[in-house]
């Protein structure tokens, strides 16, 4: 998945999963310039575990119907932090204090911070 175009339309995707589900302040952050492990970051957050797992589950399975498997999941389960690796994509589902606390635009503020909703139609 190297077509950038294709991966701004997984990453729309993605933003609409998580707006069906609730979601709270969406952010996307193209990380294409400073890191390898990745193209964007999408944050968002949650309000309970339900939410979170929900919120999670429908990105994966949206992306999934979309040609894009997941790679790698983890803390699922107490959905405090959770973590959906889809390779050029890497999506952070928090709770409120766990966002707060790791504050991942703070640490990846040297990435272009995109309106998500310039990638929703894309």
């Amino acid at each position: 998945m190297t077509d950038v175009s294709s991966i701004q339309t997984l990453v729309g995707k993605a933003i609409l999963a998580l707006e069906d589900k609730k979601a709270e302040d969406i952010r996307v952050i193209d990380i294409s310039k400073v890191s390898v492990i990745a193209d964007y970051f999408i944050i968002a957050n949650g309000n309970n575990v339900s939410q979170i797992q929900a919120m999670a589950d429908e990105v994966e399975e949206k992306l999934y119907k979309a040609g894009c498997p997941l790679k790698q999941k983890e803390g699922y389960i107490n959905a405090n932090w959770v973590l959906l690796d889809f390779g050029d994509i890497i999506i952070h589902i928090f709770d409120k204090e766990n966002r707060l606390f790791y504050d991942l635009e703070r640490i990846w503020r040297d990435g272009v911070l995109i309106d998500p909703d310039e990638l929703k139609n894309a």
